[in-house]
Order: structure tokens, then sequence, then C-alpha cells
């Protein structure tokens, strides 16, 4: 017999290949493209090792100090330093070096950080503009070589406040005029007004922006969210009209999917917000699809009420007609679930991308994971989170870890 032209040979090899790929496509559908950042992993509490810590600079002065601050943490690429916000009362902002990370039980073997910029009001006034009084500086980030913020009233019983947005020219903070403050998006600047972050540049368009903000837990919480909140919006377009957000996930009022105001931690029954929760920093690391909110957590049964170190006065009625509230770390009349601790909540950036997309609604989403975050000293008040993106190495601000300063932690993510 005489051998099969080679022609015919291709032909035949072409239409089995071709017939594979339809069977392999009909069977197991179309694979993921390999670049796509659904594909990414997903961080859990072990991929999050304790590098150190380090000490903030000294006082300089009664209101130049980071005693009772250390919010509105931001990582700065251009120096590798931190920007943070000292004493709560006055809301003025410092650039601290990165010292040297040390792991130790003793507070006094950690290095100090020093100062490259002394504490201003980095906002040039703007932080007034809010129509209420009592003003906090909600998020810092450094984006496009500006210094960005947010501010929110901290009581704002009206839910006037509209403006919440301003930037630097520079990350200078004595050169150049602070701009602001603007609006973003149409929910309320309760919603966003707090924390920010980057997306990492494959998750920009999936999400609608180059990065985050939101807001959550402030007093008169009708106004903000029952829970961490994400928006994306663009930095660069503060100035202009006002800036239009992408919701991604947030819990407004009639809608409370991760816990009400009233509610006690339980997380086996999917509560991982109530009165005793506080969220301050928010982190998307790259090569991975988890957006990690950090902040404090109540853990103990949620009471109303005025804070008290004596146990037998629990629950029973104060001279004024409230409740006692067990909380000896807290003697304020307000919401209280103590004990407390330190808590990450982490959201899967593919369920962000689905709201984005209309497959779900922004209070549909809830975190894929909770955990308690593991640091060496006392204190479990939360002040803020940076992230460095060069070296994957997460900043976190433990308040009142120093007596009244804050302690800078350091993870590297796995």
């Amino acid at each position: 017999m005489a051998a099969e032209p080679a022609s015919v040979a291709h032909m035949r090899r072409s239409a089995l290949l071709a017939a594979l790929v339809v069977l392999l496509a009909l069977c197991c559908g179309p694979a993921p493209a390999a670049s796509s950042p659904r594909g990414s992993r997903r961080i859990t509490p072990s991929d999050l090792v304790y590098l150190g810590a380090f000490r903030l600079p000294a006082p300089i002065s009664d209101t130049k100090t980071f005693s009772y601050g250390g919010t509105a943490l931001a990582y700065n690429p251009l120096r590798h330093s931190l920007f943070a916000v000292g004493h709560d009362w006055y809301q003025l902002t410092a650039e601290v070096s990165i010292p040297k990370l040390k792991r130790s039980s003793r507070l006094h073997r950690l290095h100090r950080a020093r100062y490259l910029q002394s504490f201003t009001d980095a906002t040039d006034g703007a932080i007034d503009r809010t129509g209420g009084d009592d003003n906090k500086i909600g998020g810092q980030l450094v984006y496009g070589g500006r210094l960005y913020g947010s501010v929110y009233i901290y009581y704002d019983a009206s839910n006037s406040q509209v403006d919440s947005h301003w930037f630097r020219p520079s990350t200078s903070l004595t050169s150049g005029k602070a701009r602001g403050l603007f609006r973003v998006g149409k929910q309320g600047a309760g919603m966003v007004s707090g924390f920010m972050a980057e997306v990492p540049p494959k998750w920009r368009s999936l999400l609608g922006g180059p990065a985050l903000t939101g807001n959550c837990c402030i007093p008169i919480i009708s106004r903000t969210s029952f829970g961490p909140a994400a928006f994306a919006f663009d930095p660069s377009r503060l100035g202009t009209a006002a800036v239009p957000d992408t919701p991604l996930h947030y819990y407004p009022q009639n809608h409370t999917t991760v816990g009400a105001w009233d509610a006690s931690w339980n997380p086996r029954k999917g509560v991982y917000f109530g009165g005793g929760t506080t969220v301050r920093g928010l982190v998307f690391p790259r090569r991975t699809r988890s957006v990690l909110f950090f902040g404090t957590q109540g853990i103990g049964r949620f009471c109303y009420g005025e804070g008290t170190d004596n146990r037998s006065l629990d629950g029973k009625p104060t001279p004024d007609g409230t409740t006692w509230c067990y909380d000896p770390d807290d003697s304020s009349k307000g919401t209280h679930a103590y004990p407390y601790v330190p808590e990450v909540w982490a959201y899967d950036a593919a369920r962000l991308a689905a709201v984005r997309k209309h497959r779900r609604r922004p209070w549909q989403v809830k975190p894929y994971a909770t955990w308690r975050l593991q640091l060496p000293y006392g204190s479990p008040r939360i002040g803020g989170a940076a992230y460095d993106p060069k070296t994957g190495v997460i900043y976190v601000s433990q308040q009142y870890a120093d007596d009244t300063q804050p302690v800078i932690h350091a993870f590297k993510v796995r």
C-alpha cells in the first residue's frame, strides 16, 4: 500500500487537535487567564509574618507629640518613611523614619524613629471646613508623589458633612498649600472619610479606581457603615467637580449584614461588628486578592452606658439614669464590649469585583475571615495601618503600647 501523503497526515493531525480543544472546552470550560489577578491567593493569619517593632520619637511639646495619637498611618515610598497623626486633640501630622526593626518583649530595647518633618496641620486649615466641630483626620495616603487625606466630624448628629478629602501638592508638609475639602461619591462623608489604601495596578480596572477609601464605626452610626467599608476612587481627580466613587462594600443602617450597633461579637453566627468595634486601617497587598482592614474588636457583651472597673456594678443603673458597663479600659459614657482585641477583617477582592459588575449588592459581601492580630504588648487599640508594596511589609500602629505613646509593628506578607 502506498504511504499517506504528508499533507493529508498534517490535515488529520490538525483535525484531531481541533476536536480535542472542543472536547476540553465542553467538559472543563475555559481555563482562567494566567494574568488574571482573580487567581491570586487569599491571605490567612499564617501569611503575616511578624518582623518586629519600633518606637516613635519622643514628644517635642504638649501639642507636638504622638501621645494619645498614632492614627491615619501612611507609607511614603519616596523616603521609606511613615506619616502619622499625633495627639488626638490637635490632629497634627508628622513624618518619621523607619529604623531597624527589633523583636523584643521589652519596650526600651526597641529603636526609636526620628522626625523627618515635624508636626504641622497638613490640611492648612481645611480640617475646619467640614461645617462641624471636633474634626478628625480619618486617613492619609501617599499617591503619585502627593499626600492625600480625609477628615470627618467626630459627632455629626445632623449628618450634614458633605466634603471630606484634601491633598497637598507634594509630600512636603510646609511647601505649597493643601487644597480641600472635596466631596467623594454620593453616599455622604460618613461613609468615605476614614482610612485609605492604594489598589494594586492589576486590580484597578476590575474595582474601578487606583485607591480605596471608607469609614466605619464612628459616632452617630446611622451616617456611616455598620462594619468595614470600601469605595474605589481616583485621588488625582480631587480638586475638580465631585469625585465619583465605586461602591464595593458597605453596610447602611437598613442592611446590617455583619452586625447591628447593639450586637455582641459572635463570628460563629456571622456577627463581625457591634458597638464595641472600631476600624482604623486598610491595606491591599500586591500579588494577593485580599483587602485587609485593621482595628479593635470588643469581644464581650455589648453595653451602652458608663464604663466602670467595679464588676459588681455591671448592668445596674447609674445616678443619672443610664447603665453601668463593666469596662476597666474605658470609663466614658458610650458603647462598651470589654474585653478588646486587635482584629483583622479580610475581604476577597474577587467578590468586590462582582459588586462592581452589579452581580452582588455592596451589603451582600462578608469577610472571608477575621482573626486576632497577635502583638507583644498589651494594648488592643489599633490606630492605623500602611503598606510598602516594594517589600510587602504592613506597618500597624498600636496605640497606648508605650504608656500613652503608640508603637509601630511590622508584618511581612509571606
